[in-house]
């Protein structure tokens, strides 16, 4: 029975010797593996390194959903759809109104209608004659009242002056002929005289051109551009009232009427009424 203990353990002895040359021990296997991964992650990086310096021609999964997240519109392409309508909307309002100026001008030519405006021969608060051939080649703004009016007509004459500039401001032409011809037709001639219109004139505008005459030049004149005329003839030591339509009429360079300006267009907008006329000239 002593001897098969020595043969076992020997055997045992061999076999782990055996064991131990084809399976080192653990310490050694890791030492191996960190020995020999470094070379594989050296290459793995050097790899990685190599796919990050090459341009993509194609997106991830993620980017083409972020891409379409927001639908088939972006902020980009809302602003510029909404400023493409806004400016189509103010392009046909312009041409809208351009093409409603340019009805009534050609209706007030149109046969069959009244025309307004005429040859007219008068004089001016200086004393020159003045007819409708001074009129030619500008914009002119003709007016009727009377000096002695209380209230209306130095109303309407203040608006008269703040056209003028407002008017001068955005023809901004050179010389008389790119300005307003502004006018002022007296329909008291009895009592405005040249001198009573030139002092009373001048304290609304320096530029506003009075004119005066006998009491038929005037009524003539009256007729001709349709505005009621009241004043007796004879006015000699009576008391008389004297009465008048209220409107500004646009004459363009052709001396065609184009628009009559009512009281219930305020300055600034009867200015840009102007312009607006001014700006579609020739056009």
């Amino acid at each position: 029975m002593s001897r098969p203990i020595p043969r076992i353990w020997s055997c045992l002895r061999s076999t782990a010797s055996t064991r131990s040359q084809f399976h080192p021990p653990a310490a050694a296997r890791c030492r191996n593996l960190s020995t020999n991964g470094t070379g594989s992650n050296s290459k793995l990086r050097r790899k990685m390194e190599f796919q990050t310096t090459q341009k993509r021609t194609y997106k991830t999964v993620q980017e083409q959903r972020s891409r379409y997240r927001s639908g088939p519109f972006s902020l980009l392409a809302g602003t510029l759809f909404l400023s493409s309508g806004l400016g189509l909307v103010l392009y046909f309002r312009h041409e809208k109104s351009r093409m409603e100026r340019r009805r009534v001008a050609e209706a007030s030519k149109g046969v069959g209608r009244p025309k307004v405006g005429g040859p007219f021969s008068l004089l001016t608060q200086e004393g020159k004659p003045f007819s409708e051939q001074e009129m030619r080649g500008r914009w002119s703004l003709v007016y009727f009242g009377f000096s002695h009016c209380p209230d209306i007509c130095p109303e309407e004459l203040d608006k008269m002056a703040v056209i003028i500039d407002r008017v001068n401001e955005g023809m901004n032409g050179e010389g008389d002929e790119g300005k307003l011809l502004p006018i002022f037709v007296t329909c008291d001639p009895a009592r405005d005289t040249p001198a009573v219109l030139k002092e009373y004139l001048k304290e609304f505008h320096e530029e506003i051109v009075g004119l005066t005459g006998s009491w038929e030049e005037v009524k003539d004149m009256c007729k001709k551009y349709r505005v009621y005329f009241s004043t007796p003839e004879k006015t000699e030591g009576k008391d008389y009232l004297v009465d008048h339509s209220i409107y500004f009429y646009l004459m363009d360079p052709d001396g065609d009427f184009v628009e009559a300006i009512g009281r219930q267009m305020g300055p600034e907008e009867a200015a840009r009424c102007v312009l607006g006329w001014v700006g579609d000239w020739g056009k």
